[in-house]
């Protein structure tokens, strides 16, 4: 008897483990269904029907994000589960919130223009983000839509478009802005920042345009404090300032990829048209909720002016002495 009922507490204790593991096997199969990741797509337009790029696209309270690519489509990769919101926001854009209800929806979200200049940002006047109107100092802005609508090549020559901002172009890619006083080859005292770092070259002294900067496709803003008022910054920034921010990888995640093809010399007096090519990459990613990296790349092909003027020049410098004599009665 006390065989038989040791036998029966034995198959108990068998059976119990068994349940507890389906029980187990049951929950991890469902959690790691619900953490499979699926894709949401869509495109963003403004109110002429037109893709709006560089859009942020974003899980409400998470940094689950990526961007609209150049037609204003986007491909996000998430966990989230349903129901779940999305934040659709941009630099001269208004903020839009949509609720994701399943993963087969076809989204076309309509975003507005937003011109006020209440809501714009600033951090370099006084090294802290305030309200463009608050800022102690006189500052301009260009976001990337008025970087897209500028009719320039780059978007460092859209710099020149601001009001009281002058270039002195040497090449192809060398241009030095100047916002006080006078220039020169290297203008020693206009200083450019990328993201708040000095960007000037250590033997010249002074920035070479955007030689070593950020591509147009990493730019997210360019802040640009003209004459004296950067004084904030030391004596180098007596000229002027430029601070290029670039595009967080939390932010804008993905690879992208630009192209762009132009032919100078046209008229062919001094050389025959030749093709001007500038190709550019960006990939940027996040590993965990608190790293995040980018890589940035471009390549820029073109033939420059021809130096081919023989003419001999005789420079004649003459000074004029003025004397003056003053009486004191």
């Amino acid at each position: 008897m006390k065989t038989h009922i040791k036998s029966i507490r034995n198959k108990e204790n068998i059976k119990i483990p068994i349940r507890v593991l389906i029980i187990a096997l049951v929950i991890f199969t469902k959690s790691m269904y619900a953490q499979q990741p699926y894709l949401i797509s869509g495109e963003v337009i403004d109110t002429t029907k037109k893709g709006v790029p560089g859009i942020n696209v974003q899980v409400k309270g998470t940094i689950n994000a990526t961007s609209t690519n150049a037609d204003g489509k986007f491909t996000l990769k998430t966990t989230a589960s349903f129901p779940f919101t999305l934040v659709f926001a941009g630099i001269g854009y208004g903020t839009r919130e949509l609720e994701i209800k399943d993963k087969n929806t076809s989204l076309v979200v309509a975003i507005n223009t937003q011109s006020e200049l209440i809501d714009e940002v600033v951090v370099s006047a006084s090294r802290i983000a305030e309200s463009q109107l608050k800022s102690p100092v006189s500052i301009e802005k260009l976001d990337i839509r008025a970087i897209k609508e500028s009719s320039t090549s780059s978007f460092y020559d859209a710099i020149e478009n601001i009001k009281g901002v002058q270039f002195t172009t040497l090449s192809l890619g060398f241009k030095v802005p100047n916002t006080r006083g006078f220039n020169n080859t290297n203008n020693y005292r206009f200083l450019q920042l990328v993201d708040g770092a000095d960007n000037q070259s250590p033997g010249l002294g002074s920035s070479i345009a955007n030689a070593v900067g950020p591509n147009e496709l990493d730019i997210q803003s360019i802040e640009l404090i003209p004459g004296a008022s950067s004084a904030l910054y030391g004596m180098n920034g007596l000229n002027g300032l430029t601070n290029l921010k670039t595009k967080s990888p939390f932010t804008y995640k993905g690879l992208s990829v630009y192209q762009k093809t132009a032919v100078n010399h046209v008229d062919g007096n001094d050389h025959a048209p030749s093709a001007y090519t500038e190709t550019a990459l960006r990939y940027a990613n996040t590993i965990g909720s608190k790293f995040g990296f980018k890589i940035n790349g471009s390549f820029t092909q073109g033939t420059d002016w021809i130096a081919n003027n023989k003419t001999r020049h005789i420079i004649i410098i003459s000074y004029l002495f003025i004397f003056e004599y003053v009486y004191f009665f």
